[in-house]
């Protein structure tokens, strides 16, 4: 099979989701030839997917342009889909005679609609896969804005020229959508490297590890970490801007040494934003987590329902995590009684879609 895959490179929740299906595609077909279409660098992608690919280095969209990791910049979004609508159907039209050269057996998307109206038109089979499509998304947040009546009904054309739209528990409901349906979790596994992690970084062992993770879209908040005895904070390497001095509970990603998941599975929480990546990875592991609400978020109401069912879980505002009251939240999702981990089986379910196209 020779499988295009155009990874959304809205952060890094779209590769932690699509990453898993073309590992268990691979392991059921090892003579995939795939071929990824994305602006995600190349070493990211090397640390999640195992296949050998070739790698068309390339946007293939946006999602939404953002402040930071939390707020979405309504007007640079407004032009930025203003601008990638433009002669549209002749966009379409080159980019399928290029699937057509390269003559691909099928295409698959998380969640880039570009590909898929480019399927359409060259007449190859394409299947989506997501907990979210641009086009719900697009409509939350810029559907009253000037000219996108006509740019959201060709994204939803788009999706909905898929043979399937797979949708990862949990998942938004998407009902405009055709032939959706529903596939369990998705999530890679990583392994509790804590004895190790610990000596790499010089911890103390009576000390609990929180782990920062905001989905690979900068964020760096409004305030200081708060000090909170016998707690070691590990936070991305940018982070440190935050303080004017070194201090010795605030440990940058990079000094772990360990990929990120063997990070998040040694933690003993994980504060992050609404993001199906980070939600199902640390059900999957079982780590409690904190999240900044996102009440504009499309997903927060679905993904928030799940974690808090699946998994252990307590919600904050923003200004908590840089305020005194913090240890106490953490105290409150310690006590909770621990859930088991979570199966996300999703990724063979998937691929086994993707194999009979």
């Amino acid at each position: 099979m020779k499988l295009l895959a155009a990874i959304s490179q809205h952060g890094l929740g779209h590769l932690a989701q699509a990453a898993p299906v073309l590992n268990a595609l691979r392991a059921l077909h090892p003579e995939l030839e795939l071929t990824l279409w994305t602006g995600l660098g190349h070493a990211a992608l090397q640390t999640r997917i195992e296949a050998p690919f070739e790698h068309r280095n390339e946007s293939v969209d946006f999602g939404l342009i953002m402040h930071d990791a939390m707020r979405v910049d309504r007007a640079a979004s407004h032009a930025a889909y203003q601008a990638f609508h433009v002669d549209w159907s002749a966009r379409v039209s080159q980019e399928a005679d290029w699937l057509r050269a390269q003559a691909f057996d099928l295409v698959f998307a998380d969640v880039a609609y570009l590909p898929l109206a480019a399927a359409s038109a060259a007449g190859i089979p394409a299947i989506a896969l997501c907990s979210l499509n641009w086009a719900d998304i697009a409509q939350a947040y810029l559907g009253d804005m000037p000219g996108m009546r006509v740019i959201l009904e060709q994204m939803r054309a788009a999706y909905a020229s898929t043979k399937v739209f797979l949708q990862p528990a949990p998942s938004m409901p998407m009902p405009s959508l055709p032939r959706r349906q529903s596939i369990a979790p998705i999530a890679a596994a990583g392994r509790n490297r804590r004895a190790e992690l610990f000596r790499n970084c010089a911890l103390p062992a009576d000390h609990r590890l929180v782990l920062l993770g905001f989905g690979g879209i900068g964020y760096q908040g409004r305030g200081h970490l708060p000090a909170i005895d016998k707690i070691i904070w590990l936070a991305p390497d940018d982070w440190g801007t935050h303080t004017t001095t070194a201090r010795a509970d605030i440990i940058a990603f990079s000094r772990a040494g360990l990929p990120f998941l063997d990070v998040l599975a040694s933690s003993d929480a994980l504060i992050t934003k609404v993001g199906y990546g980070s939600f199902v990875e640390a059900a999957a592991h079982a780590v409690p987590v904190l999240y900044l609400d996102r009440p504009d978020w499309p997903e927060t109401p679905y993904l928030a329902e799940w974690l808090m069912t699946r998994g252990n879980a307590l919600a904050i505002d923003e200004q908590i995590l840089f305020s005194s009251q913090l240890a106490g939240e953490l105290e409150k999702l310690w006590f909770q009684p621990r859930k088991a981990a979570i199966r996300a089986d999703g990724a063979e379910q998937a691929a086994r879609h993707l194999l009979a196209r």
